[in-house]
């Protein structure tokens, strides 16, 4: 009983606004979304249930469209089915992180070592304006706004290098760890790092120096992946029991 007046409750706190029906995105799209923005603000935590009967309540839709939205998640890494439980928010260990970052870093010095250069101007402003639009949200502590922003940004930078594949792979292990994102987000100083990050990406590929630019792309990753583990062995202990 009180299990599921907590699930009322919650539901209530962080209600999502109206699904629009017609929008150019599916309903179960945007379920998704709204389900991946919840973990990565760290309002939904690895292994927490998924409920869909409870979701759809949520979301106002029919439990079909939950479902698709859980199988979309679930092709990301966001989400795990565990057979006779249902569906959780994937748990990630600290091993799986330090792999798939291991990956990510390699595949990211790749995109900036074969990026054309020098970067033209347009190229170089709708990165500015994305730096910009990012800082913005940092200053404002609207972490929502910091997520998007972020990913907008780094798909225009790796969008540079020209070779979809590479830029497809990188999206996939990017969603992948969609979950650590939160650990990250709770520290202020953290989002900053990130901010400036993103200012001397800007400067570095302005002035051609693809050396300090593969410098910056191996540090920038670091933080979010350390945050995540150490916030995972706090809360599970060092052997994620």
């Amino acid at each position: 009983m009180r299990a599921t007046k907590g699930r009322k409750t919650f539901a209530r706190a962080v209600a999502a606004p109206i699904l629009a029906r017609n929008d150019a995105r599916s309903v179960a799209t945007q379920i998704a979304l709204k389900i991946e923005e919840d973990v990565v603000l760290g309002r939904r935590h690895p292994r927490e249930r998924l409920i869909e009967q409870d979701l759809s309540e949520h979301f106002k839709t029919h439990r079909g469209d939950v479902r698709l939205a859980l199988f979309e998640l679930e092709k990301k890494g966001i989400v795990e089915r565990i057979p006779n439980r249902g569906a959780i928010v994937r748990d990630l260990t600290p091993a799986e992180v330090r792999d798939v970052y291991a990956v990510r870093e390699e595949l990211e010095v790749m995109a900036v070592r074969v990026l054309p250069m020098p970067v033209a101007q347009a190229d170089l402003d709708r990165l500015g304006q994305l730096q910009r639009e990012h800082s913005r949200a940092v200053a404002a502590g609207d972490l929502l706004a910091v997520f998007h922003g972020n990913v907008r940004f780094h798909r225009a930078l790796y969008g540079l290098c020209g070779n979809t594949c590479l830029i497809e792979t990188i999206e996939q292990l990017a969603q992948k760890v969609s979950v650590i994102r939160s650990s990250a987000h709770a520290n202020p100083a953290a989002l900053d790092r990130a901010r400036r990050d993103h200012v001397e990406i800007i400067e570095a590929l302005k002035h051609s120096r693809r050396d300090d630019l593969m410098t910056l792309t191996r540090r920038h990753l670091k933080p979010a992946a350390q945050a995540y583990i150490t916030a995972y062995e706090q809360r599970f202990g060092a052997n994620g029991a």
